[in-house]
């Protein structure tokens, strides 16, 4: 499956983007789409994952700021970001997991960087 992501951009605190990612391909009903992120010089964090059921799990520490969605009709994962702060600038990838194990991705996108300026 190729996974492109999209919607990255550069802005100022408090502000919001919303990221998606296009799955073309297929893809096996026991593998879920989630988001992780890389930040300059660290590794990789999880930020996100749908599970088979279509409910949520989302970061900890990103809970309520963060909202992760799917549209199967149009093969989109999306990646609602509010509240952007600082510490959440980095390369935000998308890909696919056994569903249920949380950040185990066997296949991601190029990425698209986000930038959060204070």
């Amino acid at each position: 499956v190729q996974l492109v992501e999209s919607g990255g951009g550069s802005v100022q605190s408090g502000g919001s983007l919303r990221l998606s990612c296009v799955a073309s391909g297929y893809i096996a009903s026991t593998y879920c789409l989630g988001w992780f992120r890389q930040a300059p010089g660290k590794g990789r964090e999880g930020v996100a994952q749908m599970n088979s059921d279509g409910t949520t799990f989302i970061a900890d520490s990103l809970e309520g700021r963060f909202t992760i969605s799917q549209d199967n009709a149009k093969n989109t994962l999306y990646l609602q970001m509010n509240s952007l702060k600082s510490e959440d600038t980095g390369m935000y990838y998308c890909g696919t997991a056994v569903c249920g194990v949380l950040w185990k991705y066997n296949n991601w996108g190029q990425g698209t960087q986000v930038t959060v300026s204070s």
